[in-house]
This record gives structure tokens, sequence and C-alpha cells, in this order.
């Protein structure tokens, strides 16, 4: 099941093995946020936190049609983890930056994101962006 959620994401298992810990966060992040523990839901967790070890936009890595489509399916599936990102963060960005904050390590250069220097680089439109 593994293998197959990751081919179809873009990346193999094999470059998901020395990013065990981090895999594992993002799953653990994503199962305390589901709407429901359907078997549909377990697998999209799986799925999405497969697509997070690409290369490219999360959205790119799970085949979505756009960003805005991510965005929606992040309403749906993820509402209270959907709800935490008010300012439209980048989704793999705001991942992350969920992640650091749990283990308290400061990422952020800025006292608030509407000051920062790399404010286009979180939040700057990924479907233009590219």
């Amino acid at each position: 099941m593994q293998a197959q959620i990751a081919t179809h994401a873009g990346i193999t298992l094999a470059h998901i093995d020395h990013r065990t810990d981090e895999f594992n966060d993002l799953v653990k992040l994503l199962l305390e946020h589901r709407c429901d523990d359907s078997d549909g839901t377990r697998d999209l967790v799986m799925f999405i936190a497969n697509a997070c070890m690409g290369n490219n936009h999360l959205w790119q890595d799970m085949n979505l049609p756009s960003r805005t489509a991510l965005s929606e399916l992040m309403q749906v599936r993820f509402p209270t983890l959907a709800a935490r990102n008010t300012g439209d963060m980048k989704w793999k960005k705001f991942f992350y930056k969920q992640l650091c904050e749990r283990a308290e390590i400061l990422i952020c250069k800025s006292p608030s994101c509407g000051v920062c220097v790399d404010y286009d680089k979180c939040f700057v439109s990924e479907d233009v962006a590219g």
C-alpha cells in the first residue's frame, strides 16, 4: 500500500527511508486533524505525507490540478488543521512550521509573517510561482 502511494506521488520509498522521523511526524500531525477515522482518510494521510517528501509544491506532488484543489481538500478532510492556516501559507511550509512549533524550534526570522523579508517564499501563489 505505501509503495503504491509513494509511486503515485512521484517519489520512491528509498527517498523516504532516510526521512522516516519526518514522515512519521507528518503522519501524526495529519492524523490528529483528520475529519474521520475511515480507511480512505487514513490512506489520504499516508498519501499526503508521502507527497510531502517530493520536491515540488505539494499540490503538484499529489497530481492535483491546482493549489486551490489542495486547499479545498484540506478544508474538507482536515478542517481543524486547515483552519490554522489563516494566512494561506503554502501547505508544505505550513505543515513543517506546525512541526517546528511543536518541537519549539524557531524557524522564522521575524516576529510576524507580515514583516518578514521571506514573506513571498511562504505565501506567494503556488499556482503562479510554479
